[in-house]
């Protein structure tokens, strides 16, 4: 078939462009780059133009920027297949077929409209609906509440917002909803934001992620004896948090029981196109309307959010704005019509289970970790997997510590949930920086406190999520855990060691993931606080450096760019062999070296700058009575001279040396004596750490050695160093006879001679005694 040039033309040159801005390998000389360093700043418009591959060339370094390689690809990681560049292809299409004439425009846009929405109501469940596409995923449900305010007021079209004074109307909406839908719904459709109530969730019964039916049942009742009227319900089938599903069978019978309009929407709405659904989301099929965001579960680029919706009067529906008689505006469905027939019924279906199939992989996985803790809503299918580090307790410990909370202020408990949060904060950043594939992030929920979340709906499609790549997660988690468990409970010990060491004191950082917080503290000697902060500054910036030199499994920080305190020193995660005494022995040791060198530095300054002024001083001095010795007529010019070569004076140069070591000032004459100057005293030595212990061959500091083989060793070396003392000690023997008695004794009695012969005087040694012991020494030796 023949094929329309310009069609022909226009997938040619998308092709051409996205190899060009999806090709990694810069090949731009350094001079194009720094033309385009400066992209921040707007320049003027080029009068002679710019050529196509210069356009596509300033977008590609608009988008990557100055970065490096590795951080561009980090960043950019977004799968965009021949589906992708099918829905970016209908962009373009659709700035092409607006030009036709109106009559062609009109069954094209007709056409494309009419399929798409029919292949979503099959692909979804959903019978006999209407479909309005748009941008703003909220826009749809914005459009559906003003269809219901002209439902339910009749003579809104004329009258306006007078028609609401008689009976304000009430949105209902979750406490779990999206942060800020509420408010934008109020401020688009011009309505004071007492016509929306929140409700709450459920706090007995049931998931603490769900609308409280009975409650909300309640809420409809009040407002209805007040005199408002309720209006719309909008409900979640996949909380933005926990991906929970409300229970939409029961709402829907609500909905009809006083005529309100039920919006749904949410993450498990995909699942209605497996052919296994749950009984909570199929019943999502019976609400009047719901919004699907296919570019996200399908991993298409800038494709609209489509809301589908079931109502008879198309004249509400035309000026609540959900149809449009311009046909350019039905062309917003063209980008989904062309990924639709690309994908096919299949391709979508599969796309959607394989989510699933993720999801459902990480959750098996987790049931089998010690220390985490899930919150799903069901246990075999769920598209969305919640779960956070929480170290549970042993039955015993359980009853002890039910025991303490009983007693324990509610600011203890608090803050256990905090280093909680902080804890699970950390895993989640770091197992979304180790496998940036599997998309996790962190979450905050109202009851479970920060989690990390695993939506593969929302993100596999995008980044190309496989099995391995959970199976990679898992594997990272399990790395992570006793990390976690180690620092948590070593955080205690830590904290008291500190507080018992002199000159350390306990920063208390709940939001630091890691040992904790320690400060070196200065002791100021009547400093200002400006000198005093300087020099603790100093002395905790150098003691941060000194131990970051050691070679350490620790990361030792300065703590986070903001919102940490200052002239800390922050430590990180540690592991199980962590010697915590040793290492806040280290820090007090090196922070107190760092401060008698400072003090030092300072001392020796003053007692040099004194030095100088007595040096001068003396010398002042030695030069006065130098004069009084030479006399008046030695200083005379010419006289001076003739007295020299008559009556030479012979005078020592008399000068001043400092020892830096005493302190002290000294006189030269020794030095021109013996032309060679004194050493001085020996200089002190450096302090060092007490607890300096010797490490076996390729350990690390602040590691314990392994208890089994360690006691061993050292217990094997302590007897082994007792039995030769024993055996250095003991008299030496040649057999266990018993004729050696006597001799023991002669040499007992040769030994207390060989004393008192010591204690005499020299003469008598030389003279009497030393010949016999000699002959008793000779005669002992015979016997041997």
């Amino acid at each position: 078939k023949m094929v329309d040039p310009t069609l022909a033309e226009m997938g040619k040159n998308l092709n051409e462009a996205m190899k060009m801005l999806e090709d990694n390998q810069r090949k731009v000389e350094e001079e194009n780059e720094k033309k385009y360093a400066r992209k921040d700043i707007p320049g003027p418009l080029q009068g002679s133009g710019q050529d196509m591959v210069s356009i596509l060339q300033l977008v590609q370094n608009l988008m990557h920027g100055e970065e490096e390689e590795e951080t561009s690809q980090a960043y950019r990681l977004q799968n965009v297949g021949e589906q992708g560049h099918m829905a970016l292809l209908g962009h373009s299409l659709a700035a092409y077929i607006s030009v036709l004439d109106r009559e062609r425009l009109r069954k094209l846009t007709t056409r494309i409209l009419s399929d798409t929405t029919l292949w979503l109501c099959r692909l979804f469940r959903y019978e006999n609906g209407s479909a309005y596409y748009h941008e703003d995923d909220r826009e749809g449900l914005l459009k559906i509440c003003r269809l219901v305010i002209h439902t339910h007021y009749e003579d809104y079209t004329v009258e306006g917002f007078n028609v609401l004074y008689t009976k304000q109307p009430v949105i209902y909406i979750s406490s779990a909803a999206r942060t800020g839908l509420g408010q934008a719904l109020c401020n688009q459709l011009g309505l004071p934001l007492s016509c929306m109530c929140r409700v709450p969730c459920n706090t007995m019964f049931g998931s603490q992620h769900q609308m409280d039916v009975a409650l909300l049942d309640r809420l409809i009742k009040d407002d209805v004896e007040s005199g408002k009227l309720p209006l719309l319900l909008v409900a979640n089938a996949g909380t933005p948090g926990a991906g929970h599903t409300d229970k939409l069978g029961r709402l829907k019978e609500l909905c009809e029981q006083y005529n309100m309009w039920l919006h749904v929407e949410g993450v498990n709405l995909a699942t209605l196109a497996l052919g296994y659904v749950s009984s909570s989301v199929l019943a999502a099929t019976k609400c009047d309307s719901m919004t699907l965001t296919l570019g996200s579960w399908l991993g298409l680029p800038a494709v609209p959010a489509v809301t589908l919706y079931r109502h008879e009067d198309p004249s509400l529906s035309l000026a609540a704005g959900l149809t449009s008689s311009q046909p350019v505006e039905k062309l917003r469905a063209l980008p989904l019509w062309l990924s639709l027939q690309y994908l096919g019924h299949d391709g979508i279906v599969e796309r959607i289970k394989h989510a699933s199939q993720l999801s459902q992989r990480l959750l098996e996985n987790l049931k089998n970790l010690d220390f985490i803790k899930t919150s799903v809503e069901d246990e075999l299918s769920s598209p969305v997997v919640v779960f956070k580090f929480f170290r549970e307790y042993s039955n015993r410990d359980q009853t002890s510590h039910a025991a303490q909370a009983s007693t324990i202020q509610h600011p203890i408990i608090s803050n256990e949930r905090h280093i909680y949060d902080t804890f699970n904060q950390w895993l989640g950043e770091q197992l979304a920086q180790l496998v940036p594939a599997s998309g996790v992030d962190v979450v905050e929920l109202e009851d479970e406190g920060t989690c990390v979340r695993f939506s593969p709906l929302m993100t596999s499609a995008v980044l190309g999520t496989e099995i391995q790549d959970v199976d990679q997660l898992v594997d990272c988690l399990k790395m992570k855990i006793p990390v976690l468990t180690s620092t948590l409970q070593l955080r205690e010990e830590f904290e008291q060691e500190v507080r018992r060491t002199v000159g350390l004191l306990y920063i208390e950082d709940l939001s630091w993931p890691g040992l904790g917080v320690v400060r070196y503290n200065y002791h100021s000697d009547g400093k200002n606080d400006d000198k005093q902060e300087k020099e603790l500054e100093k002395i905790n910036t150098e003691l941060l450096k000194k131990l970051n030199e050691l070679e350490s499994d620790l990361t030792f920080s300065l703590g986070p760019e903001f919102g940490g305190q200052k002239n800390c020193v922050y430590i990180g995660m540690v592991t199980e062999d962590l010697d915590v005494s040793e290492l806040v022995e280290t820090i007090a040791a090196t922070g107190r070296e760092i401060e008698e060198n400072s003090r030092l530095l300072e001392n020796m300054t003053e007692v040099v700058r004194k030095g100088i002024q007595e040096a001068q001083l003396q010398l002042q001095k030695a030069n006065e009575e130098r004069l009084l010795e030479e006399g008046v007529l030695r200083q005379i010019p010419v006289v001076g001279s003739v007295l020299n070569w008559f009556s030479p004076f012979q005078a020592s140069p008399k000068g001043r040396t400092f020892n830096l070591t005493a302190g002290s000032l000294e006189s030269t004459e020794s030095t021109y004596v013996s032309k060679a100057q004194g050493t001085g005293a020996t200089p002190p030595p450096t302090p060092t750490s007490s607890l300096a212990k010797q490490r076996l061959p390729g350990q690390k500091p602040f590691k314990r050695s392994l208890r089994s083989s360690d006691a061993f060793s050292e217990t094997s070396s302590v007897s082994h160093c007792d039995d030769l003392e024993k055996m250095e000690q003991r008299p030496p023997t040649l057999s266990p006879s018993p004729e050696q008695g006597p001799l023991e004794t002669e040499k007992a009695e040769e030994q207390k001679e060989v004393a008192q012969a010591t204690k005499a005087d020299t003469e008598d040694i030389q003279s009497d005694k030393s010949p016999r012991n000699c002959t008793k020494v000779e005669e002992q030796e015979c016997q041997r």
